[in-house]
């Protein structure tokens, strides 16, 4: 049997970085705002990407501009808006997702009402599949001593679209969307990335809520810190690989590249909330394309600990769901972190009361934009501080054409029908 040596207060710092909840009781404080549009300057295309033989939505699919740096993601009903800059109305939209075929398909045969886009599933030949590696162990640290000759080494400027949402049950109470800029500092150097704000709104209907308000704390950046392949945010270092086993589970594909999908959990012995999924892979380079992982939740005071800042008294709170999504796009030979999304869910349980509540929270990130830079970071005034809470950051809910020429994730129906109440509530 093996006996590990827990520098537990590590291990709770880089997980407790990942999600980080405040329940916190709140009045409720809605103002609306206009901004203008632009969007003469841009083509809105919408489309929908299935699977071609099973007609199921594709979610989180990426579509980008070829040969440019502008891109966004599916939501979980397959469907996206892409605003493309009229100059760039003469090449291809790519759409790709991982085990389909890449799509490429010229803007000028696009429609202008929502385009239905099916991809065809890849195969993988019994000639691939000879490829495995027989050492899961030795992959795992060759593809964290790989790192520096994967991932982008200069510092680059990114616009992303930012989205955080509160459930309780099916009712959304609390929604929060911003467009932001990321000064993502090299892979290689260990410092933490810097956010500012440039155009954001929110709603709360805490009305729907009694007394119990949650609050996500931390906005972008905790989404930023599911980038696991950057220090000093990585998942997997020197200190951290030994409490994880690790098994070859599959091979895969993503357009024409080939896929390992690795399967990772901690070890039996281990007594410490850890994670537990799947990283995908790159044969050839050994750079991480994508990873979906969870949280060990079983001992819910230390899960609740773990995620739980603050909470009412006479409030148990504990969570029953983690789930955790990153996918990484590559340009020229090296990756950068494309998207992120996080879903939570937790249980309140009142002192006196015959019922439970259920409560469900969202946050997720796609970078629209970037290029590199050798600008300074951002001063320390126009930045974000990392224990944001977004809500007190934003202001305003308005109309559908609130974010003019950036970028965004389209809302799926539960969160476009949400915000529709909203703005009726604001005329």
């Amino acid at each position: 049997m093996e006996n590990f040596r827990f520098n537990s207060g590590f291990i709770t710092q880089k997980i407790t970085r990942l999600f980080i909840l405040m329940l916190l009781v709140l009045p409720l404080s809605i103002m609306a705002e206009n901004n203008e549009i632009a969007e003469e300057r841009v083509t809105l295309i919408r489309g929908k990407i299935v699977d071609a033989s099973s007609n199921e939505p594709l979610i989180f699919a990426t579509v980008s501009v070829a040969g440019s740096n502008i891109a966004t993601v599916c939501n979980t009903e397959g469907e996206f808006l892409l605003k493309v800059p009229n100059e760039l109305l003469e090449r291809n939209v790519e759409i790709s997702h991982i085990g389909f075929e890449m799509k490429s398909i010229p803007i000028k045969n696009l429609q202008n009402t929502v385009n239905r886009i099916e991809m065809n599933m890849i195969s993988v030949s019994l000639v691939e599949v000879s490829v495995f590696p027989s050492d899961p162990d030795l992959l795992i640290r060759a593809v964290m001593n790989r790192r520096a000759d994967n991932y982008k080494d200069v510092a680059m400027h990114k616009t992303a679209f930012y989205r955080e949402s509160v459930r309780r049950g099916w009712s959304y109470v609390s929604l929060t969307e911003a467009v932001v800029e990321i000064f993502k500092h090299p892979y290689n150097r260990a410092r933490e990335d810097q956010v500012r704000l440039k155009i954001g709104r929110k709603s709360t209907d805490y009305g729907r809520m009694d007394t119990l308000a949650f609050r996500i704390q931390g906005g972008p950046f905790s989404a930023l810190m599911l980038d696991i392949m950057k220090d000093p945010y990585t998942l997997f270092d020197e200190e951290m690989l030994q409490y994880y086993n690790f098994t070859m589970a599959n091979l895969t594909k993503v357009d024409d590249r080939l896929l390992y999908v690795l399967d990772f959990e901690q070890k039996k012995d281990v007594n410490i909330p850890l994670f537990y999924g799947s990283l995908y892979i790159d044969t050839k380079t050994l750079a991480v394309t994508n990873a979906e992982f969870r949280m060990n939740i079983e001992d819910r005071d230390e899960a609740a600990r773990i995620f739980i800042r603050k909470r009412p008294i006479g409030a148990r709170v504990w969570p029953t769901e983690t789930y955790y999504q990153v996918n990484y796009r590559e340009h020229d030979g090296r990756w950068y972190f494309g998207h992120a999304r996080a879903q939570l869910s937790f249980r309140v349980n009142w002192r006196r009361r015959l019922f439970n509540r259920n409560y469900h929270t969202t946050m997720e990130i796609a970078v629209t934009d970037w290029r590199e830079t050798d600008d300074r970071p951002f001063r320390a005034s126009d930045r974000l501080r990392m224990n944001v809470i977004m809500e007190d950051a934003v202001e305003g809910f308005s109309d559908e054409n609130f974010w003019g020429d950036y970028n965004v994730i389209e809302p799926e129906q539960p969160i476009e029908n949400a915000i529709r109440r909203i703005q009726r509530s604001l005329d």
